[in-house]
């Protein structure tokens, strides 16, 4: 049985594809106060600002490529079983070649009713894929509601947080790539490791978590991925 790695990746992965982030924007996410387009509020107070603002990251995604680190994640496949764990809305581990991602803060190639069956069970049943397309106010789910991102804004549950600790609890090898670990509750998965699994992490930058099971690799996320591919071929 192969082993398992579960991967928690961050906006630090993608920004070398190029693909913008809000990060380290402080509070500006391309010009925008990310209250205004990445909140609830944000959302109930000018939808139509909203729309187009994702309508641009998705026309950014279209041009984007998954890079060396990307990449990198996905090969482990062919040794570990793995388990990505994103907080990024981008489908470049997918376009990479990784086969089980979850999204802890939605995606952004897709949309849903703005009333639906989503904000009460949580279920995907009626998310719709819309690729690099775009999505305007008066476009209408079949329930008859107004189409939304299919994204956890701020002042909104993050669904998927019980399913990613589960799957950090039965990880043999934690790798988190590319975070400040900053963000809750995605920055506090780590704690569900196990005592004994190994935690590598990958960023240039110090991380305020403290851990003696973590080995920082100080660098960005293509170069630390080459570090950490040769510390696993040589463990």
């Amino acid at each position: 049985m192969k082993k398992k790695i579960s991967v928690l990746t961050g906006a630090g992965v993608s920004a070398e594809s190029g693909f913008a982030t809000f990060r380290d924007t402080g509070g500006l996410w391309e010009q925008y106060d990310v209250n205004d387009v990445a909140s609830i509020e944000g959302w109930y107070r000018n939808r139509a600002l909203v729309l187009d603002f994702y309508n641009q990251r998705r026309a950014q995604l279209r041009d984007a490529r998954p890079n060396a680190a990307h990449l990198a994640i996905a090969s482990l496949e062919k040794d570990y079983s793995v388990d990505v764990i994103t907080q990024n809305v981008d489908n470049l581990h997918e376009r990479a070649g990784s086969t089980h991602v979850i999204h802890l803060h939605g995606e952004l190639t897709k949309v849903r009713p703005e009333n639906g069956v989503y904000d009460h069970t949580y279920s995907e049943k009626e998310v719709i894929d819309v690729g690099f397309g775009e999505v305007h106010l008066g476009d209408l789910a079949p329930n008859g509601s107004q189409l939304r991102p299919h994204i956890v804004f701020f002042g909104e549950a993050v669904p998927k947080i019980e399913t990613a600790a589960d799957l950090v609890s039965e990880a043999d090898i934690l790798l988190i790539v590319g975070t400040s670990m900053q963000v809750y509750p995605a920055a506090g998965l780590y704690r569900y490791a196990k005592i004994e699994t190994p935690i590598y992490l990958i960023d240039p930058a110090d991380v305020a978590v403290h851990d003696s099971r973590i080995t920082h690799i100080r660098d960005v996320a293509t170069r630390g991925m080459e570090k950490f591919m040769e510390m696993l071929a040589n463990s």
